[in-house]
Order: C-alpha cells, then sequence, then structure tokens
C-alpha cells in the first residue's frame, strides 16, 4: 500500500514537473511571437514614413532621382518581405537602411533642405524608429535564445520534440550590414 501511494506521488510530481515544463515553453512561445510582432510594428512605422521623407527631399533636390529611387525600390521590397521569417525580412530590411543611409549622405549636400522643420522633423522619427526596432530587435533574440535554449536543454527537450515546439530563427543583421564600411582619404 506504501509502495502505491510513493508511485503515486511519483507520478503526481512528474505530471506537475511536466505541466510546468510545458506551460514554460508555451509562455516563451507566445513571448517570442509576441516580440517578432513588435519587430513588424516598428519596420511597419518605418516603411511608412519613407515616403513623406522621399517627397520632402524631392521638393528640394529632385536631380537625386537615382538616390530617391533606390531608397523607394528599397521601401517596396521591404514591404513585399513583411511576411517573411527573419532571415529573409533582415536581408530586405538592410536593403531599405542603406538606401536610407544613402539619403542621408546625398542630403548633406543640400543644406537648405538640412535646415527644413519639415524634414528635420522626418529625420528625428525616422532615429526614433530606427532606435525602437534595434531595441525590439534584441528584444526578440534574448526571447528567442531563451525559448531555443529551453527546447534543447535537458530535460524540457524531452518534452519539446513530441509535443511540437521547434528552435526558432533569430532576426540578425545582413551580411551588408556587418560590413566595415570604406573610408577614402
Amino acid at each position: 500500500m506504501t509502495t502505491l501511494i510513493i508511485v503515486l506521488a511519483v507520478l503526481a510530481l512528474l505530471v506537475i514537473f511536466g505541466i510546468g515544463l510545458y506551460n514554460r515553453l508555451v509562455g516563451l512561445r507566445l513571448r517570442a511571437q509576441n516580440a517578432w510582432s513588435d519587430i513588424d510594428v516598428q519596420l511597419k512605422r518605418r516603411a511608412d514614413l519613407v515616403p513623406n521623407l522621399v517627397e520632402t527631399v524631392k521638393g528640394y533636390a529632385g536631380h537625386e532621382r537615382e538616390t530617391l529611387q533606390a531608397v523607394t525600390e528599397a521601401r517596396t521590397r521591404a514591404v513585399a518581405a513583411q511576411g517573411a521569417g527573419p532571415a529573409e525580412r533582415a536581408e530586405a530590411e538592410a536593403g531599405l537602411t542603406a538606401a536610407l543611409r544613402g539619403l542621408t549622405v546625398a542630403v548633406e549636400a543640400y543644406p537648405q533642405l538640412q535646415a527644413s522643420g519639415g524634414f528635420r522633423d522626418l529625420q528625428a522619427q525616422l532615429g526614433s524608429i530606427e532606435e525602437a526596432v534595434q531595441n525590439a530587435r534584441r528584444y526578440y533574440n534574448a526571447v528567442v535564445r531563451d525559448l531555443n535554449t529551453a527546447i534543447m536543454t535537458f530535460p524540457s527537450n524531452l518534452l519539446a520534440g513530441p509535443m511540437g515546439f521547434q528552435p526558432r530563427e533569430f532576426f540578425e543583421a545582413a551580411p551588408a550590414e556587418r560590413e566595415v564600411p570604406r573610408v577614402s582619404f
């Protein structure tokens, strides 16, 4: 009789432990989904701001057509990648980031544009959004790290696979973003 009670107690503890592990994995998965949504929102805000920025620059520097067209095309690619996974999305967003850097460099030749209050406001909003994207990206990657660690470590790995938990991709910088900028003297 006492052996039966001990066996039942051990089984009850194992079930409680399993439920706790499962709930932890579900919580981490939901946090990762939420963090990805935060990135998506910030990137959409940035994509929505780009047409205003391009129109403002056009008014002052209309002959920078090539630069403006590159920004517009990069925005189109970034918007088209909204449903993609982290790696594809990072690559598309890296193209937009590079095009916006090119626009910033081109704008330096137009002091009257830099003095424009509307342009300064747009530039400040873009800077704020870029910072928010970086923060959201860091948070997402931290949550994904925690989720992937929980999925791959013992004993939760015994439950994770059979219950359908899969590691998630990190939102990493595209190879172009990792390159060191070249400066000519």
